[in-house]
């Protein structure tokens, strides 16, 4: 059975587990401020009741920013990230946001492929944005 819904401060270390065995974007304390954010929807895909993937969208009047998004590892290519994104996406429809934004890292190849299967285009660059020194290339997309 595959779940998606949306996650409060009980999940923190949930999320700050999947993050840490994924892309280690955050610290528990960032994740906890994330959770506390006025406009900050957290979003987790659960299959047979077990967190294999988490997006973090923070609404602005008619933008969202997508500040995270990922799928467990072993869980990737077989579809679940597209349920997702498709989600949101359906999410911020309903919504009338008019704009979607992300950074990704300029070295993930395989999060840029993702990204351009549901047309975000490259729209600027943040230089060393990343832990690793990697700039961020910020995407967008229009609804």
């Amino acid at each position: 059975m595959i779940l998606i819904k949306e996650f409060d401060l009980k999940e923190l270390e949930s999320c700050f587990e999947l993050d840490s065995n994924t892309i280690s974007l955050w610290t528990k304390k960032q994740w906890e401020n994330e959770f506390n954010k006025k406009g900050v929807k957290v979003v987790g895909i659960l299959v047979e009741n077990k967190m294999i993937g988490i997006y973090v969208v923070h609404i602005i009047t008619d933008e969202a920013h997508i500040n995270y998004f990922s799928i467990k590892k072993r869980f990737r290519r077989n579809g679940y990230g597209s349920l997702l994104m498709n989600y949101l996406i359906r999410h911020c429809e309903k919504l009338n946001i008019k704009k979607l934004l992300l950074e990704v890292s300029e070295i993930n190849s395989i999060a840029d492929i993702f990204y351009s299967k549901f047309n975000f285009s490259n729209v600027g660059r943040r230089k060393d944005y990343y832990k690793d020194g990697s700039d961020a290339v910020m995407k967008e997309k229009y609804l």
